[in-house]
């Protein structure tokens, strides 16, 4: 049967690096791995997205090219319907999504598997100014942010998968969940 599965966390957590890292495997056992659309220049380091302008993520709104779609952090992101085809042709499918997204993302998905990447505050704030794609004060209202966005393990069935330590420890965990069917967890 197949699943949308769900991954957020707080920009800087490493879901772009955890599913560059991931993906081999994940392609080996039939997941597809979504590409977002973002309003954020399409040379923006670190994550394999689509960059468009507002104007163009409207028009595609509008016309219903996207199955999710949200704003956060002054930029607005879309998932295109292409899931829908996915999940129907029996695939799992795998997002990049938004913590304050979920509860929209479960009304339209209910049996999506969300997980939660999750990092120490100290690696996080390295990791932000690391790579230089924001003001220290954008950084702290990132920081800000991600405090007030807190999505506990438990709280409607969520996944937490820390990712502080070495990515292939994440890795490993990730499959590890996937693999494992909910019954035996």
């Amino acid at each position: 049967m197949s699943r949308l599965i769900y991954l957020m966390g707080p920009s800087g957590s490493g879901k772009d690096s955890l599913l560059q890292a991931a993906r081999p495997a994940l392609q080996a056992r039939g997941c597809r791995i979504a590409r977002r659309v973002i309003t954020r220049s399409a040379e923006a380091q670190g994550e394999d997205a689509l960059g468009v302008d507002e104007q163009e993520f409207a028009r595609l709104r509008e016309a219903g090219a996207f199955a999710l779609s949200w704003q956060a952090n002054g930029l607005a992101y879309g998932i295109p319907r292409d899931i829908d085809d996915w999940l129907a042709a029996g695939h799992d499918v795998l997002v990049n999504g938004s913590r304050a997204y979920l509860p929209m993302a479960r009304a339209r998905y209910p049996q999506l598997l969300a997980i939660l990447l999750q990092v120490d505050e100290t690696v996080l704030r390295q990791r932000l100014l690391a790579r230089g794609r924001e003001t220290p004060p954008q950084i702290d209202a990132r920081l800000a942010r991600n405090a007030g966005l807190r999505v506990e393990a438990g709280a409607g069935d969520v996944w937490v998968l820390d990712n502080s330590a070495a990515l292939e420890l994440s890795v490993a965990r990730l499959l590890y969940r996937l693999d494992t069917p909910r019954s035996q967890l």
